[in-house]
């Protein structure tokens, strides 16, 4: 919405080391399982999925705010999510793993 700031997971360059979201970070493993155990890795996924929620939060203020159904606007933005494709599909690894 015009006028209101937008946060952003990355603050000051720092790692984010805790979710401020009701769901906690996940252990992030590989397609085999094993955990991802490069930090820098860690910290790019875990700054994403900060990102990520703090765009679905604004996205559903905002909505609200103008009078959407709060119901409607959560199921949009899960329909988002399962509606992601993944361009890597036909191979065991992504990029850089």
């Amino acid at each position: 919405m015009a006028g209101r700031e937008r946060r952003s997971g990355r603050e000051g360059g720092q790692a984010l080391t805790q979710s401020k979201s009701k769901v906690p970070f996940p252990t992030w493993r590989q397609p085999d399982g094993v955990p991802v155990s490069c930090t820098e890795k860690i910290k790019i996924l875990n700054e994403n999925l900060e990102e990520i929620q703090q765009m679905a939060q604004d996205a559903l203020e905002d909505g609200i705010l103008m009078g959407c159904d709060e119901a409607q606007l959560r199921d949009v933005l899960r329909r988002l999510m399962d509606g992601l494709e993944n361009p890597y599909s036909d191979k065991d690894r992504g990029p850089g793993a």
